[in-house]
């Protein structure tokens, strides 16, 4: 049976639409299965769960048969959420006779419910298979359909999410699809769609205007692929024996397919890009190999992938090259990555979605310091078929929709609207004091890793950098920048903020910030080798680090130095040692520099508990809540499946969070925190209700939190948190924390009134 599956889910994939992808499910587990009925049920809009697909039912009862949750056996495999397996249905209480299918002849009967993330999409459907004579199904037919139901999940998601699945190139109607909020805001625009290069997979589909010209541009690539091939074999041909020759006159026998050609020049009379027409047909004829029982046929789908891979790099390269962004670019990929951003012109980028990702992955935490609105795991959207097309992007709710109609795109640019008036309304507070209603002070400092967060950040009241990312000028480069090139780039941002102080935090590359010139590859990332652990083990780059940044605070002397991802005592002593050579050779070479103080970000639960012993050998701690949270919750951040269990108002976070500030005042050292968490205005409350010294945060959240100290006490804080402290889950203290903002009328501050449901 595994084989049927494999080949059944291929073939539901490659389907164009759900009414080919049901047909193809219920004749394939009918057959697969040796039954005389299959049928599937999917949830309609009105909550009901209507008669979809069917083979050995009668055809007139699709779209007709609806029944509710517990209605029959369909709705009581609804309300259980578990298979039901039955004999002799028509005895089970729960059976319910439709004439108009034709069922009374079946007697033994199987029902399995179609889940796909239970908690937000509930039952979508219900996968049934029937039979005449009394058959109870067995284990290994159960564990099949509900393998195959599991599988199916995904695509009927999807269509639920869209509202139906259309044909590729027919005129799509306005869909909503659901993701996470990576950074708060409203967009609006169209969708450039960015994939990998060369990936058949990930080729978003694009229409031709001139056919003729589309044509001679594929005839073209195929050429230069002959040729590159013809090239190849040449060069290996005294090296090669016959057989594995061949190989070369096999592709280049390909490429003259007439066949081949034939159906993708079809495709591209019919009006499809040559990418997309070139991709389509490749991954068709994959999957007639691939599907194939003969073993050497089966090997020739590598074959076939290989040469696709390369005549689509030669189609992709020369569309790039000439690709225009628009005025209103909503940057959409499978996996959006920080260096992505920077080949959109900054004034063009209006919105970001990724499909993977998180709320508090690099890319997210990047968009927030930008102020783009952004939407993270935006899982059923069918990103490569929304090229070109508009798109709203709610970064409130995490929501995105796709070709919206008049009346959402009114609703949409009200809330806009109202969004520009809150920001020209908190601009008022640039120059006023961060102190509370009793004249409590509290410093807020703002996160940065571009030039283009120092404006931002100025404008808006920043006192000082609590973390400087200095992996960005590295993730933004095909190489490591050099130690002159370093000191550059940090004397630029030292000079900006002086007299201000900027922390500087040192490389930190690992978990889900890769170099492309410097690739990790991990099984468990977040575990593994990232941040203080890549540089201690390679001692050259964070000499050339620390020198850099010494000398770039050369008369400015507003440097403080941030150590990532410590976890022991020793590890903090090894980088120590590390500085003060640095700090040494400065002198020795006749720079007039002084020692800047040294911190370690709490980030993981072992410094938590030696927050006191780190205390008493830096200057200052800074927790990174966002990691803290990560490792405290053991939820990998960037993993869209549990992303509602990541919790920063979690009663563990918390109380983590009070130990630190605790531990490090003890010792005599000032503790701030630099992770997402200062910058959300109810947390900042509670933050600065513990003590913590300074809140770092992006620019764009400086103004609201600033509002919310300023308009409530450090007792009314400091009640609060005695009360939150108290209380066992997130959802309560965020549900207190909320009530708190509406009392002090600040609400608006999270988000806009117009976008609540």
């Amino acid at each position: 049976m595994l084989n049927s599956l494999r080949s059944i889910v291929q073939e539901v994939n490659a389907a164009r639409d759900l009414k080919t992808a049901l047909a193809i499910i219920v004749s394939r587990v009918k057959t697969a299965m040796k039954t005389e009925v299959c049928s599937v049920y999917l949830r309609g809009p009105e909550g009901d769960y209507v008669l979809m697909a069917t083979e050995g039912l009668n055809a007139d009862a699709v779209g007709r048969v609806r029944l509710k949750d517990g209605e029959g056996l369909v709705g009581r495999v609804v309300t259980r959420e578990e298979p039901i397996n039955l004999e002799q249905a028509e005895t089970h209480p729960s059976y319910q006779y439709f004439p108009e299918t034709g069922e009374e002849r079946f007697s033994s009967f199987l029902g399995v419910p179609i889940i796909h993330h239970r908690k937000v999409l509930g039952v979508l459907g219900v996968l049934v298979v029937q039979q005449v004579e009394r058959r109870r199904f067995d284990e290994g037919d159960e564990a099949f359909l509900v393998t195959m139901s599991a599988q199916l999940a995904g695509v009927i998601a999807h269509a639920e999410a869209t509202g139906v699945m259309v044909a590729i190139g027919e005129k799509a109607a306005q869909a909503k699809f659901a993701g996470v909020s990576g950074a708060s805001g409203i967009a609006m625009g169209e969708a450039v769609v960015i994939t990998p290069p060369a990936d058949l997979r990930s080729v978003p589909y694009k229409t031709c205007t001139d056919v003729e010209a589309e044509l001679a541009f594929f005839q073209k690539c195929l050429q230069a692929v002959r040729e590159d091939i013809k090239g190849l074999g040449e060069q290996l041909k005294t090296r090669l024996n016959r057989e594995e020759q061949a190989l070369f006159d096999a592709y280049l026998a390909m490429l003259n397919d007439a066949s081949l050609g034939k159906e993708v020049t079809e495709r591209i009379r019919q009006g499809t890009a040559a990418p997309s027409a070139w991709a389509d047909v490749i991954l068709e004829h994959e999957r007639t190999f691939s599907s194939m029982n003969d073993a050497y046929l089966r090997e020739r789908a590598t074959d076939l992938r290989d040469l696709g891979r390369r005549v689509l790099a030669y189609l992709q390269e020369s569309n790039q090259k000439c690709r225009i962004y628009p005025d209103q670019t909503i940057l959409v990929g499978e996996e959006l990555t920080a260096s992505m951003l920077g080949e959109i012109p900054k004034d063009k980028l209006a919105g970001l979605v990724s499909v993977q990702g998180s709320s508090n992955s690099h890319v997210a935490i990047l968009a927030r310091a930008m102020d783009i609105p952004t939407v993270m795991a935006a899982v059923d959207l069918p990103y490569t078929q929304v090229d070109g097309r508009t798109l709203i992007v709610d970064g409130y709710k995490g929501t995105v929709y796709t070709d919206p109609g008049p009346e959402l795109r009114k609703h949409y640019k009200a809330i806009y609207l109202e969004e520009q008036e809150l920001v020209k309304g908190l601009e008022a507070l640039k120059d006023l004091p961060c102190e509370t209603t009793d004249h409590y002070r509290l410093p807020l400092w703002v996160n940065t890793g571009l030039m283009t967060d120092v404006v931002r950040s100025l404008e808006r009241g920043a006192e000082g950098v609590g973390l400087y990312r200095t992996e960005v000028p590295f993730l933004l480069r095909d190489r490591f920048p050099s130690e002159e090139e370093q000191r550059s780039i940090y004397q630029e941002q030292l000079s900006a903020f002086a007299p201000h102080t900027v922390t500087m935090r040192t490389l930190d590359i690992g978990g889900d910030k890769a170099l492309p010139y410097f690739p990790i590859e991990e099984a468990n990332p977040f575990l593994g080798w990232r941040g203080i652990r890549v540089t201690l083990d390679h001692p050259e780059i964070f000499l050339a680090q620390i020198r850099a940044m010494i000398k770039a605070s050369e008369g400015l002397d507003n440097l403080r130095i941030l150590l990532p991802m410590i976890t022991s005592v020793p590890e903090l002593e090894a980088a120590k040692v590390l500085i003060y050579r640095a700090f040494n050779e400065l002198l020795e070479e006749g720079h007039s520099v002084k020692l800047p103080p040294l911190g370690v970000m709490i980030e993981v639960p072992s410094a938590v508990y030696q927050a006191r012993e780190l205390s008493a050998r830096v200057d200052f701690l800074s927790v990174g809540s966002n990691d803290l949270t990560q490792y405290l919750l053991a939820v990998d951040r960037n993993n869209a499946r549990v992303a509602d269990v990541y919790q920063a108002y979690h009663p563990a976070v918390l109380r983590a969070l009070r130990s630190v500030v605790d531990d490090g005042h003890a010792e005599g050292v000032s503790v701030g925190i630099c992770g997402e968490l200062a910058g959300d205005p109810g947390a900042a409350i509670l933050l600065m209700a513990m003590g913590y010294d300074v809140l770092s945060m992006n620019a764009t959240n400086l103004p609201k939190v600033k509002s919310v100290i300023r308009s409530i006490s450090l007792e009314q804080a400091r009640a609060l948190l005695s009360e939150v402290m108290t209380l066992p889950d997130a959802d309560q203290i965020r549900q207190r924390v909320d009530d708190t903002l509406r009392d002090l009328g600040a609400t608006r501050l999270i988000r806009p009134a117009s976008s609540t449901d």
